[in-house]
Formats: C-alpha cells, sequence, structure tokens
C-alpha cells in the first residue's frame, strides 16, 4: 500500500506528522510489516524525535542554524549557488546530514516508536513549503 502525505510547512521547523501517518495505517488495516517513509525534496529532512518537550525540537533548530548558518553570513561566503535566496543552499547542506527517508516497523497496527518519539518533517527553508512523504507499507 503506497500514499502521498502532503505537509504544508510555515517556514523553518520541525512539524511532527506521526498522527497523520498513525491514521492512514489505521485506515489501510496495517497488522505488521515495514513502513517506508520518503521525503520528496532536498531542501528538508525526516527525523524521528523527542515528542514530549517542545523545547528539544526549538534546541535542534537552533543548533542547525548555528551550524549551518544562512548563505549571507561571512562564514558561507565560499557557496556558490545563492541565487535561490541566502537559505536555500544551508538547506540543501542540512538535509545532505540528516535523513531523508526512514523505515519504522509496525506491529498490532502501529508504529514501534519508542514512548517519547515522533516523526517529524524537519523545514529547512525560512519560507512556506508544500512537501510530499511518500508511504509505503509492506
Amino acid at each position: 500500500m503506497q500514499r502521498m502525505l502532503d505537509v504544508d510547512t510555515r517556514g523553518q521547523g520541525l512539524y511532527e506528522v506521526t498522527g497523520r501517518i498513525d491514521t492512514w495505517l489505521r485506515e489501510i488495516g496495517a497488522v505488521e510489516g515495514l513502513l517506508t517513509l520518503l521525503l520528496r525534496h532536498t531542501s528538508a529532512s525526516l527525523l524521528i524525535q523527542e515528542n514530549a518537550d517542545p523545547e528539544v525540537q526549538d534546541d535542534l533548530k537552533a543548533f542547525f542554524e548555528r551550524l549551518v548558518p544562512p548563505a549571507t553570513d561571512p562564514s558561507m561566503a565560499y557557496l556558490r549557488h545563492t541565487y535561490e535566496g541566502p537559505d536555500d543552499m544551508p538547506a540543501h547542506i542540512k538535509a545532505a546530514l540528516l535523513p531523508v527517508s526512514l523505515s519504522v516497523p509496525v506491529w498490532d497496527g502501529r508504529m514501534r516508536l519508542g514512548t517519547w518519539q515522533g516523526v517529524y518533517l524537519f523545514e529547512h527553508r525560512t519560507r512556506p513549503h508544500r512537501r510530499q512523504i511518500a508511504m509505503h507499507f509492506a
């Protein structure tokens, strides 16, 4: 079974999609198998991360902004791909450092995530985007 999951972002940050994925698994009657998720973009990422304390997402965003600042930062003067904005090439770098696909076991119709884990789309661009996650359950 396959489906596309559209995620509208409002700019940089982590967007939890766990509930929407769980809903789809229930709709298709998933029992036991493997869920594969693929983000179909090169300037965002997919993560399994803590979903209990929102400060975790804030700190992750701040860390990656510090690790890979915008192209306007003097430390990024070496970048050549800048015509799509100062956040574009840094977004590609962040996506190269983080996963764009995940494999999650499903058992008893639910993702086998840990107690404090959720699935997140990590948007690296500053302006809103519509992102697509390809979901495959087998």
